[in-house]
C-alpha cells in the first residue's frame, strides 16, 4: 500500500479523502507548510495532495506555493497534485510551471482524483526505472571492451568469460546477427594474458572461397599467376595473440580441414609453400548459424566442431535480456548525442514502453542504428517513437505483446493526437470529442508530451 500525504487546513476536505481514498492508500494528514515540510522530509512520499491556501495565508496563495517549491526542491520525482478553487486556474497553471504534476477544482471528484493518483504512481515508477538504467549506464552496468548488461544472463557470460580468458582453450560463440559477439570475443583477448598481443579478426562468410584460404593462410612468391611477393596470413599475423573466426559456420569445408590441422599441429603451411611455420594463436570462433544442423547436413565438420566447442558461450537476443533493452537505449542515446553535439535527454514513456516489448529482429545492431538516426533527426530533447523509424507493421506487432495497460497508452496517445488534427486543437472540442473534463485532457497532454499549440506528427 503505497503512502499519500494530503495538505489542507480543512476538515472536511480531509475527511473526504480520508473516507474515499483510506481503503487503497496509507493516508497522511498535515494543516499547514511547516507540518507538510516536517513530515515530508523525514518521510518523503511519491505523491502529496496540496491545497494552496493554507495558514497563516488561508485567503492567499503564498504559503501553499512555498510548500510547493520546498517539496520539488527537495524531490524532484514527488508528484504534487494542486487542489485550487473555481476561479483560480491561473494560480494552478502557474503551480504547474514551479513543477506540481496537476490540478484539481473544488468540490474534489473522488472518482477523478483517483484517475490522477493512479497515474501519478505510474508514472513516478517509469521515471524511477528510468533514472536507475541511467545510473547503472553510468556505473558498473558493464564488463570489458564495451559489452553492457545488467540482465542475469548477462551477468552469467560475464563470470564465464572471467573464467576462461586467463587460458588458452578455444571458445566457440554462439547468437543471432547483430548479439555483440565480436565484443564476447574481444573480451576474452582482453581480459587474457594474450592481451598486449594482436586481435586479429576475419570474416569466414564475407570473403569469396577463393581467396579465403590466402587470407587465413598466407602465399608465397609464384604461388600462382599474379602471386609477385610472399604474403603472410591472419593465421601468422595473429602469433601470439587472438584470431576471430566469425561466421565460422560459413567456411567452405575443404578449408575446415586445414583449420582442423593447425588446431592440431599449430602449424600451417601458406598457398605454394612446403614450409611448415609454427603459430602459437588462441582461436575463438563464432556463427549465428546452427552449428548441429550443418553437422547433419554434411555442411560442417563435427571433428572441428568439437576442437572449436571446448567451451561455447550463447548470447541470447536482444529480446530475451529484459532490462538490458533500455539500459542499452539509454546508454546509445547518451552516447550518440555526446558524439553529435545533440542535447537528447530521453526517450519519453511511449517510445520506452515500445522498445521493451519490441522483438528486436536486428538485435542490439538494430538499436544502435534505430537510435543514432533518431539522435540526428529528432530536433527536440525528448526522443519519440516516431523518431526511431519504426513501420507501421513492427508497431502492430509490437504492440501485440503489450500489456493492457500499455496498449491503452499507446491508443489514448493516437487518438489524442488525431482529435488534435481533426479539431485544429481547439481543447474545448478535443475534450467533447473524446468525453473527458479540461482537467483530464490536460493532464493527457502532459503525459504523452503534446502541445497543443505546436504541430504534432502522427506517432
Amino acid at each position: 500500500m503505497e503512502d499519500i500525504l494530503i495538505v489542507d487546513d480543512s476538515d472536511s476536505v480531509r475527511n473526504q479523502l480520508k473516507w474515499g481514498l483510506d481503503s487503497e492508500y496509507r493516508m497522511h494528514f498535515a494543516s499547514d507548510g511547516a507540518e507538510a515540510l516536517s513530515f515530508f522530509n523525514n518521510q518523503p512520499t511519491k505523491v502529496v495532495i496540496l491545497d494552496l491556501g493554507l495558514p497563516p495565508d488561508e485567503e492567499g496563495t503564498e504559503e501553499g506555493f512555498r510548500c510547493l517549491r520546498s517539496i520539488v526542491d527537495s524531490s524532484p520525482a514527488a508528484k504534487v497534485i494542486i487542489v485550487t478553487g473555481q476561479n483560480e486556474r491561473e494560480n494552478a497553471l502557474k503551480a504547474i510551471q514551479m513543477g506540481a504534476y496537476d490540478f484539481l477544482q473544488k468540490p474534489i471528484d473522488l472518482s477523478e482524483l483517483k484517475i490522477i493518483i493512479n497515474r501519478a504512481f505510474y508514472l513516478h515508477t517509469i521515471e524511477e526505472e528510468n533514472r536507475r538504467l541511467q545510473m547503472a549506464v553510468s556505473d558498473a552496468a558493464h564488463d570489458s571492451n564495451g559489452i553492457v548488461g545488467i540482465s542475469a544472463v548477462m551477468q552469467e557470460i560475464f563470470a564465464t568469460i572471467r573464467k576462461i580468458a586467463p587460458s588458452d582453450i578455444p571458445v566457440l560463440i554462439i547468437g543471432e546477427s547483430g548479439t555483440g559477439k565480436e565484443l564476447v570475443a574481444r573480451a576474452v583477448h582482453a581480459l587474457g594474458t594474450r592481451k598486449n598481443a594482436e586481435f586479429i579478426a576475419i570474416n569466414c562468410g564475407a570473403i569469396p572461397e577463393n581467396l579465403l584460404e590466402s587470407e587465413l593462410f598466407g602465399m608465397e612468391k609464384g604461388a600462382f599467376t599474379g602471386a609477385c611477393a610472399q604474403i603472410p596470413g591472419k593465421v601468422e599475423y595473429a602469433h601470439q595473440g587472438t584470431l576471430f573466426l566469425d561466421e565460422i559456420g560459413e567456411m567452405p569445408l575443404s578449408l575446415q580441414v586445414k583449420l582442423l590441422r593447425f588446431l592440431q599441429e599449430k602449424t600451417i603451411q601458406r598457398i605454394g609453400g612446403r614450409k611448415d611455420i609454427v603459430v602459437d594463436a588462441r582461436i575463438v570462433a563464432a556463427t549465428n548459424t546452427d552449428i548441429t544442423k550443418a553437422i547433419t547436413e554434411g555442411k560442417f565438420r563435427e571433428d572441428l566442431y568439437y576442437r572449436l566447442g571446448v567451451i561455447t558461450i550463447n548470447v541470447p537476443p536482444l529480446r530475451e535480456r529484459g532490462d538490458d533493452i533500455l539500459l542499452l537505449a539509454n546508454l546509445f542515446l547518451k552516447r550518440f548525442g555526446e558524439r553529435n553535439g545533440k542535447k537528447v535527454k530521453r526517450f519519453n514513456n511511449t517510445a520506452s514502453e515500445f522498445m521493451a516489448a519490441y522483438e528486436w529482429p536486428g538485435n542490439v545492431r538494430e538499436m544502435e542504428n534505430r537510435i543514432q538516426r533518431a539522435v540526428i533527426m529528432s530536433e527536440s530533447p525528448i526522443i519519440e517513437l516516431k523518431d526511431l523509424g519504426f513501420t507501421g507493421a513492427a508497431q502492430s506487432k509490437s504492440r501485440a505483446k503489450l500489456s493492457l495497460k500499455e496498449t491503452k497508452d499507446l491508443l489514448e496517445k493516437e487518438m489524442l493526437i488525431s482529435a488534435k488534427k481533426e479539431f485544429k486543437s481547439s481543447i474545448t472540442k478535443v475534450s467533447e470529442a473524446l468525453g473527458v473534463s479540461r482537467t483530464t485532457l490536460y493532464f493527457l497532454m502532459k503525459k504523452h508530451n503534446i502541445d497543443f499549440d505546436k504541430k504534432t506528427e502522427e506517432p
